[in-house]
């Protein structure tokens, strides 16, 4: 599946729209520069929307589950069924997920990727399921190449739907156990780092757990010797297809000019494939926090980019992206909402008055 995205300033009038948006942004009623981040990313978003009165509409969180092969290896102290029952307790609307977009007025889609149990229909449940689960990629790829593309199709169209309802701006969370032994492996091979700076302790690893976790995961990489620079091969050979289809929605919502409201370590992940697929994708994207499993902070460094929030935070589910939004709202009221020091009648900085 081909995707085009296009820089948000790409277009021959953008250098005009930036500065107007930098002018409205620096003549509201404060300080120069005063609102720190919350500046950047008003400006980001009105670059996206091309517009000086940008507009969030219907925020979106899409939460995708898969269960995992390599979890066959002991790579988690969970076992494979609580994937499910935390898609249940999605469903039930028990999860912390459920409780923070409650708050934030967010609506929360929850998608079968492909999780190792037959749900019954739940108008809040996207049956999209691939397959019960990927294969243990410690011996064979977690998934084959038409796997993998079916699973980036159904994330595209999901993320198309949604903004053809209205929706303009998405968060994106996962569940899936041993998905942390993943996104480990993607961070590894994507970023040309050693793996023992990519995997975490995960829902809760003791140090005899991580070492195993270290030494499966270096087996498996020292089994396959994918080509990194082969992003698809990549990922069919150690994603699960909750993260491919996070990667479709996320490359499909960019696609569609919509805000991407990145999560923690899984998310980041699913971020950096579709980033080497398509790299102006970082230009859609705010990151909302820096997840206390580690690499994540180094993932971040990667890609480049600061995250808004940094408590410690290492759920996933999307948590951290839906606890961030307000934030992200603020941004565009300040700038919709804020009077200028010329509408107020505020005597603006001297070397900056008109």
């Amino acid at each position: 599946m081909k995707f085009n995205i296009s820089q948000p300033n790409s277009a021959p009038n953008d250098s005009t729209l930036k500065s107007a948006l930098l002018n409205k942004i620096n003549t509201k009623t404060k300080p120069l520069g005063s609102l720190g981040g919350l500046e950047a990313i008003a400006l980001q978003i009105g670059l996206i929307q091309q517009t000086l009165s940008p507009r969030l509409s219907q925020p979106t969180m899409l939460v995708f589950a898969g269960d995992h092969g390599i979890v066959e290896a002991g790579v988690s102290p969970y076992p494979q069924a609580v994937t499910a029952q935390m898609v249940l307790n999605f469903l039930q609307g028990g999860a912390a997920i459920n409780v923070f977009a409650r708050q934030n007025n967010m609506q929360l889609r929850v998608v079968d990727a492909g999780v190792n149990y037959h749900f019954e229909a739940h108008p809040d449940l996207t049956h999209a399921k691939v397959a019960l689960g990927t294969h243990n990629f410690l011996t064979e790829p977690a998934m084959s190449l038409a796997q993998c593309e079916q699973a980036l199709v159904a994330g595209a169209t999901m993320s198309c739907k949604e903004t053809n309802a209205g929706a303009n701006v998405f968060g994106f969370g996962e569940m899936g156990i041993g998905n942390t032994s993943s996104a480990s492996c993607l961070m590894s091979l994507l970023c040309c780092l050693p793996i023992e700076q990519c995997v975490g302790r995960g829902t809760g690893l003791d140090d005899a757990g991580l070492a195993q976790k270290v030494a499966v995961l270096t087996q498996a990489l020292n089994f396959h010797q994918v080509n990194s620079v082969d992003t698809l091969q990549v990922l069919t050979t150690f994603g699960g297809f909750e993260i491919a289809m996070m990667v479709g929605a996320m490359l499909g919502a960019a696609e569609q000019k919509s805000v991407l409201l990145i999560d923690g370590f899984i998310a980041t992940a699913a971020l950096l494939v579709a980033y080497k697929l398509q790299p102006n994708i970082l230009h859609y994207c705010v990151f909302t926090h820096c997840s206390g499993e580690a690499g994540h902070r180094q993932l971040l460094a990667y890609l480049g980019v600061s995250p808004l929030l940094d408590i410690g935070l290492r759920l996933g589910e999307g948590t951290g992206a839906v606890l961030a939004y307000p934030l992200v709202l603020a941004a565009v009221n300040f700038l919709n909402d804020m009077a200028s020091f010329e509408s107020a009648g505020v005597s603006a900085r001297a070397d900056t008055a008109c």
